[in-house]
């Protein structure tokens, strides 16, 4: 397999640096969802890259929302920024660093992360609304910051009363737990069926009546958007202590509605280009991942809206520096990322030449890159020691994803805050 690998990988690659992003963008063609992964969330060059395709994918292709990884309160603040709804006067750096406060800040609170969000800033200045292209966060741990959204929104509305007395109700049940989502996964067994619904009633409710809500600056979407969080957080973290695959599937599940809920709003036919780690965005079905009952947003956005209208492009590095840390919550470091073994899909990319590249999957040479083997996947905790015992992801690369870029010797990411 080896040589067959490297002479394929060879035949079949661009330079990066010479025509890759361009094989690129002719490859996604018109396809509306675009998902661009990283294998890690601390390297730098998976950030700037992942950037510049996007800028060309919403100048040159018309997308107008990106939706990340991230928590949806906390984004909302750079998209109200990017899109001229927050403070007069403010600065990229000044809400990345406000509204990304808890571990780990840096995944977003980032030098490469604020180069773009002031880029888009003045790609969004002078359009009008429905032209500019919005920043979103898809994820779902913010279960207490999206309930004191929606409580301060509905009692700040008094004509909402309805809603409002629903929010208090379904609410009540986390009131005990000090804000540790822990405490109220531990708890949860005590809990009757009716405390759990009592936030999918909430969001029904929401959902019914967003018409009633104002337009303005989104805040019918955030209404609905931060509800959703609620009912699918508290779902999340009830799953978390009984069975790992549950509740990933769980979150992958809520982006996939989260997404959903984006092109509902923004209409049909709405491009849309997504961020976020490797593992959610190459489809599962095709790697271990489906051998312990894992689905992921990859997987099911390529069954909902098909492969021809979606394109998924992974990343990946033979070795460097990454930002991460020993234990979740522990201060971060600048860690060295080891050369891959040969026997990796990272090693085997080396092999047929060091410098950075594209590949491009197609219906004509997918079976050549889909035998079995180990992809690189490096979370927000990392030991570079024993990497080779859980860090790299069986899978078939051609059918994981539709295109792939490599890049020979990353460096890690550069927080805005002086946490290294």
């Amino acid at each position: 397999m080896t040589r067959k690998l490297i002479a394929a990988i060879q035949e079949q690659s661009v330079p990066l640096q010479n025509g890759g992003l361009e094989r690129l963008l002719d490859s996604i063609g018109e396809a509306n969802i675009v998902m661009i992964g990283e294998a890690s969330h601390g390297t730098s060059e998976f950030y700037k890259v992942r950037a510049e395709l996007s800028k060309r994918l919403i100048t040159e292709k018309g997308f107008t929302v990106i939706a990340v990884e991230g928590d949806w309160p906390s984004v909302q603040s750079v998209n109200q920024y990017v899109k001229g709804y927050g403070e007069e006067g403010s600065a990229a750096r000044n809400v990345l660093l406000k509204s990304f406060n808890r571990w780990p800040t840096w995944m977003w609170a980032n030098e490469e992360v604020e180069g773009f969000v002031e880029w888009l800033k003045t790609y969004n200045d002078g359009k009008r609304k429905e032209f500019k292209t919005g920043f979103y966060g898809i994820d779902m741990y913010s279960l207490y910051e999206s309930i004191d959204e929606v409580l301060n929104f509905l009692s700040d509305n008094k004509k909402y009363e309805v809603d409002l007395e629903l929010a208090r109700k379904a609410f009540s049940c986390f009131e005990p737990y000090n804000r540790m989502p822990e405490h109220y996964a531990l708890s949860t067994a005590h809990f009757t069926a009716e405390c759990i619904s009592e936030v999918s009633t909430l969001l029904t409710s929401l959902r019914k009546n967003e018409e009633l809500y104002s337009t303005n600056h989104e805040e019918d979407l955030n209404v609905v958007m931060n509800a959703m969080v609620a009912k699918n957080a508290e779902a999340y973290y009830r799953e978390m202590l009984q069975d790992d695959a549950i509740s990933w599937n769980t979150r992958d599940m809520h982006m996939v509605e989260a997404i959903n809920e984006l092109i509902r709003y923004h209409g049909e036919g709405t491009k849309i280009i997504i961020w976020e780690h490797n593992t959610h965005i190459g489809d599962a079905s095709a790697t271990s991942m489906k051998d312990e009952g894992m689905i992921n947003v990859g997987q099911l956005i390529r069954e909902q809206y098909g492969k021809d209208n979606t394109y998924a492009v992974g990343f990946g590095t033979y070795k460097g520096t990454v930002i991460a840390a020993d234990n979740w919550g522990e201060p971060t470091e600048i860690m060295e990322v080891p050369a891959s073994k040969l026997s990796t899909w990272e090693g085997q990319m080396h092999a047929a030449g060091e410098e950075d590249k594209v590949l491009i999957f197609t219906e004509e040479n997918r079976h050549l890159f889909n035998s079995t083997i180990g992809h690189r996947a490096i979370g927000v905790v990392y030991n570079p020691e024993f990497e080779a015992y859980g860090n790299y992801v069986p899978s078939e690369v051609g059918n994981r994803y539709d295109g792939f870029i490599y890049i020979d010797q990353s460096t890690a990411l550069h927080p805005l805050k002086d946490e290294v």
